[in-house]
């Protein structure tokens, strides 16, 4: 359906899109992951034909967005980050604009309208002035806007921005059901989004493409090794010598020692391997009684920040909270002087 290669977008020096490669299938949810100012607008952007690239090519179903701008675009649907309406005009009357833009013929504009009005559920606000709607009524305005003509493929940019989470909520169904009719690639940094709605993610960083798969073969693709939490009771020697003889065990190390004679440890866990069973019935026969178990494994949050390699070691971690630290004390010094300087006024004043 859609075809990039080799896309590229320089501002003077700055990169914003470096050799992009990537397909899109028909049919499917994408998402378009990565950290702001990643170049996922600037993606979008391209792909619409909003923007030139400096290097390289979009083809949407066999059309070159740039060569062929008029095919290209009649397959898109767009709704920006921030949604072209015109707020002094009634949701209908701003509909009918468009759907003059976009060369639907007369005869079918009005049955075309009605269907957008009615997939996004603002058919009773069409009388209804855009500037009068709420943040959210007005992102379906935008979303009407990209599906007037049912186009082949749906882009969105940030769809959920300013939302309540009601409003979210109600958008992420809608764009689930839009799945199942078209195709839909939805720019996001917010990691639920992508992974409550999309069916494939594309992971962008500092204009490059770093990971493209399944929210779930990422999972499995950065689990390496999964993680057990443990709180055991038994001297903490003896507990750690012990779990390393079950099978599965690549580490472990001890995060807590407790004064009631329990131990907190981390278990590092062998790839596709569930020791829970083993490793209880281990401890118990050493009378050794497990009071808590949890099981960890990688989370998008953390495959997002490996990919995208804003991760925080702990030397960073702990001159963050010393700053943190030093800026609370510095407040708190800051306010006591004031207080003695309001007191003293005060006392001036009597």
């Amino acid at each position: 359906m859609i075809e990039i290669r080799h896309l590229t977008k320089k501002y003077g020096s700055h990169v914003a899109v470096d050799n992009l490669d990537l397909t899109v299938e028909k049919g499917k949810i994408y998402g378009f992951l990565g950290p702001n100012g990643a170049g996922k607008s600037t993606t979008m952007n391209m792909i619409t034909g909003y923007l030139a690239p400096t290097e390289g090519e979009v083809i949407i179903d066999g059309h070159d967005i740039l060569k062929e701008p008029e095919e290209a675009k009649k397959r898109i649907g767009y709704l920006p980050e921030i949604p072209p309406v015109y707020p002094d005009m009634t949701v209908k009357e701003y509909l009918t604009f468009v759907a003059e833009l976009k060369g639907i013929k007369k005869a079918e504009r009005k049955e075309a309208i009605a269907n957008a009005m009615e997939l996004v559920k603002i058919t009773d606000m069409e009388k209804r002035l855009i500037k009068n709607l709420s943040k959210g009524y007005k992102q379906r305005v935008g979303l009407a806007q990209a599906l007037l003509a049912m186009p082949d493929v749906i882009i969105l940019d940030e769809p959920t921005v300013g939302l309540d989470p009601k409003q979210i909520i109600e958008i992420r169904d809608l764009i689930k059901g839009l799945g199942k009719k078209h195709t839909v690639i939805l720019s996001s940094h917010i990691l639920s989004e992508i992974s409550a709605v999309c069916d494939y993610i594309f992971v962008i960083s500092k204009g490059k493409l770093v990971a493209s798969d399944s929210t779930e073969n990422l999972e499995k693709q950065f689990a390496g090794s999964n993680q057990l939490e443990v709180t055991v009771k038994g001297e903490e020697k003896e507990v750690v010598s012990l779990i390393k003889t079950v099978q599965g065990v690549n580490g472990v190390t001890v995060t807590e020692r407790r004064k009631d004679g329990t131990c907190a440890l981390r278990i590092s866990v062998k790839k596709k391997m569930d020791i829970r069973e083993e490793l209880f019935y281990a401890l118990a026969n050493a009378k050794m009684p497990i009071f808590e178990m949890n099981s960890n494994s990688t989370s998008l949050e953390e495959i997002f920040l490996t990919l995208t390699g804003q991760q925080q070691t702990e030397t960073e971690k702990m001159k963050l909270q010393k700053n943190i630290e030093a800026m609370d004390e510095k407040t708190e010094v800051e306010q006591e002087v004031a207080e003695e300087g309001s007191v003293k006024e005060n006392e001036s004043n009597l």
